[in-house]
């Protein structure tokens, strides 16, 4: 090959390989300098270069000069120096054209096989350099072949694998047939960079109401969490950096035309969206739906455990097949949930409905009992101060709405009613056995 059409032929193949000329000049330095090596000696100190404009080839072998010559590969005698140099002189460094002509053809050869290694892994290394940041991306690919169970799809410039344990379980893929996954992760393998994509990640649920959901693109609505059974249920928590937009209605979108299209391509999996809420108490209730709670009651706020009460009706629906709403909702929360029957309603002292003003009064009349922490008190079986002077903290904050301060209080201010009100008090006051309703584990003010 004639030099202008060596150069050529590499700024062509920079361009459609994406390899640059330099480094195929390099590359081929070496492949001679190491074939020259061969015969030579393989101590031998070797110089070569290409000249990237005309692709003109110079090799040349470093000797030092010596009276006594030791290493016959890096050394060479005065006298045979002087034969080429007139002037040498005892430690001078000597270049001696390499026989270039001489060992052509094995150079030639030697420098075709290292650059066509140099290629494919200049070519791998492109293809990682491609793909890697694209994590997280979505693709869309044709299903190529099976490699046991893994779907091998084609995704333009090289293959991804779809491991059977990031497939949609009820989903076939048929030869030739589109797959839309995210790219989980690009690995470095021996044969090229190993692109490894997912349909049963959270993250591609995510991804997909990216695409659909131009609020979540313009940073409006944000996805906070996500907790999936993939083909079967996923909850997605979301919220609202705009009080004018409400983050649920914006992912279903009119008449459900966004969550649809997201279903549908998750092969019908049921999407629950669960409204963010601060109040820790509301989010965990909130994370069980469609299931409607009646109570939480966080229990221990350090390792996350927290007890929810439903009736008896909505039990099995908070719970789920399985076990799969609760788990769905432990793993979205990162709380551990404990799911059970909230216990009848105490009858009031009417006979049923709220306890009236009237049933109530004596509790007001204690310091610090408001109307509504009077009916919780009622309902909870407290129907008067005698009672709430011997009541337990630990009996008034199993009421909703009631904290260990404000049970307390509560207790002090009914003693110091008695105290004050000698006939307000009965002999042998019977405590209360009051329904054990979930709550807040501590605050000061009364539900309402």
């Amino acid at each position: 090959m004639a030099k202008s059409e060596l150069v050529l032929a590499l700024e062509q193949l920079e361009r459609e390989k994406n390899i640059r000329k330099d480094d195929i000049l390099k590359m081929i330095e070496e492949a001679v300098v190491s074939s020259l090596r061969k015969h030579v000696g393989k101590n031998a100190v070797i110089e070569a270069s290409i000249d990237p404009e005309t692709a003109e080839f110079k090799a040349a072998v470093v000797m030092t000069v010596v009276e006594a010559v030791a290493d016959k590969e890096r050394e060479i005698g005065l006298a045979e120096a002087r034969r080429t140099k007139k002037d040498a002189a005892v430690g001078q460094e000597l270049r001696l054209p390499a026989p270039v002509t001489d060992f052509a053809r094995i150079a030639a050869q030697t420098a075709k096989q290292v650059l066509a290694q140099k290629i494919r892994e200049k070519e791998r290394d492109s293809l990682f350099d491609e793909y890697k940041p694209k994590e997280g991306e979505i693709v869309t690919g044709a299903v190529h072949r099976f490699l046991e169970r893994n779907v091998i799809v084609d995704i333009g410039k090289t293959e991804a694998i779809l491991p059977v344990r990031e497939q949609i379980r009820r989903e076939r893929y048929p030869i030739g047939g589109n797959v839309r996954a995210m790219i989980l992760r690009v690995d470095k393998a021996q044969r090229g960079p190993q692109v490894v994509i997912s349909r049963a990640a959270p993250l591609f649920l995510k991804r997909l109401f990216e695409l659909e959901v131009p609020e979540i693109g313009d940073k409006i609505v944000e996805i906070v969490a996500v907790a999936r059974d993939p083909g079967f249920r996923a909850k997605v928590v979301v919220k609202s950096s705009d009080p004018k937009v409400d983050p649920v209605g914006s992912c279903v979108g009119l008449r459900g035309s966004r969550i649809r299209s997201i279903m549908n391509e998750l092969a019908g999996e049921r999407i629950d969206l669960i409204p963010y809420d601060e109040q820790i108490e509301k989010y965990l209730a909130n994370s069980l739906a469609p299931a409607k709670v009646v109570s939480v009651r966080v229990m221990d706020p350090e390792h996350k455990r927290a007890e929810i009460l439903v009736s008896e009706e909505q039990l099995a629906l908070a719970i789920g097949k399985d076990g799969q709403n609760v788990r769905l909702a432990c793993r979205l929360t990162g709380w551990e949930l404990e799911v059970r029957t909230a216990p009848q309603e105490a009858p009031s002292p009417e006979g049923g409905g709220s306890p009236s003003p009237e049933g109530t009064a004596g509790l007001r009349a204690v310091e610090g009992v408001g109307a509504k922490t009077a009916e919780i008190l009622a309902a909870g079986g407290f129907t008067d101060p005698a009672q709430l002077a011997a009541a337990a903290v630990a009996q008034l904050t199993a009421l909703e709405g009631i904290g260990e301060k404000t049970a307390a209080k509560i207790i002090a201010s009914a003693r110091k009613h008695l105290e004050g009100n000698p006939a307000a008090q009965s002999a042998e006051p019977e405590p209360a056995a009051p329904k054990p309703q979930a709550g807040p584990e501590s605050g000061d003010a009364p539900a309402s």
